[in-house]
């Protein structure tokens, strides 16, 4: 907060507007957002506390309080035609992230972690984007700003319960900092992994260009340029497409899309991710007899 109000004023630019979630999961919370709110007045900054209503949940409370914090923070941008929303992500949470979605079996994508551009993470706010300019920057280093600027941080007592799995992973840096994987170098390891990603989609982006027409809702593919492209690069193409066409802010299933991906372009029509892909009729193979087409799956019948 602090240091994007002075680099605004420093450009002459629009001071930000400081949103804090009270989620209502602890006693003190209210507290808490509250002297959010003063400290952001005391230094000149319009600061709004928006409140997570309602039922908690018993378990996955960490996943939940998350999409709660987006969406409320999502609906407020949107109805007030904010395009940016920027979060303190530092370089200790991108290594947490980095050894959380290891931990799950992630690929590429998912090591890649935290970009400081990215989409927002709710389908219905996609105008938005998340801007996280602190990920170079270690918690320690932000602690001595504070500290300089004459300004008190509150240590939130969630951040150290065990039942998190971010929380063990933060208790477990002294041995791992001693087996050499220091958050710095987990999170260069993410750095690379970003760029590499980058690489791919760039690829990704140069076939899609060059071997697909968009028409109606639907989309026409040359595949035989997807059957000749590095299998990576098909795959990309083809999850990207499914969900343009079929809607989804999300991949679908590897597992499916391999063996989608494998069927084509020889095999009959067959339906993934809300579409139905199957080879284009001949008034339509605009890239030759290997020409598909890539529509919305038609609403299923329903039984009486």
């Amino acid at each position: 907060m602090l240091m994007l109000a002075g680099w605004a004023r420093a450009q002459r630019k629009a001071l930000p507007i400081v949103l804090t979630v009270d989620h209502g999961l602890r006693a003190d919370s209210e507290k808490e957002a509250k002297r959010v709110l003063r400290v952001a007045r005391e230094h000149g900054l319009e600061a709004h506390c928006l409140s997570w209503l309602g039922a908690k949940p018993k378990s996955g409370i960490e996943a939940a309080a998350r999409e709660a914090r987006y969406r409320l923070m999502g609906a407020w941008c949107r109805e007030h035609e904010i395009e940016a929303l920027y979060l303190a992500h530092t370089l200790e949470d991108q290594a947490e992230t980095f050894l959380l979605r290891l931990a799950r079996g992630s690929g590429l994508d998912g090591l890649s972690s935290m970009q400081a551009v990215s989409p927002f993470p709710v389908p219905e706010f996609a105008s938005l984007k998340l801007v996280r300019p602190l990920l170079g920057l270690t918690r320690g280093a932000l602690r001595v700003y504070l500290k300089t600027s004459g300004v008190a941080w509150h240590e939130d007592p969630m951040n150290r319960d065990p039942r998190f799995a971010r929380v063990r992973i933060r208790a477990s840096w002294p041995e791992l900092e001693a087996l050499g994987l220091s958050p710095a170098r987990i999170a260069a390891a993410a750095a690379h992994l970003s760029r590499a990603r980058a690489a791919l989609e760039a690829e990704t982006d140069a076939l899609i260009a060059g071997s697909c027409r968009f028409e109606d809702g639907e989309v026409l593919l040359d595949g035989a340029a997807l059957a000749c492209a590095p299998r990576e690069i098909g795959l990309r193409a083809l999850a990207r497409l499914l969900g343009r066409i079929g809607g989804k802010p999300y991949r679908p299933r590897f597992e499916r899309l391999e063996r989608l991906f494998d069927s084509l372009p020889d095999g009959g029509p067959a339906t993934l991710h809300g579409c139905r892909i199957g080879p284009a009729p001949a008034g339509a193979a605009c890239f030759g007899p290997k020409t598909l087409r890539i529509g919305p799956e038609k609403p299923r019948k329903s039984r009486d």
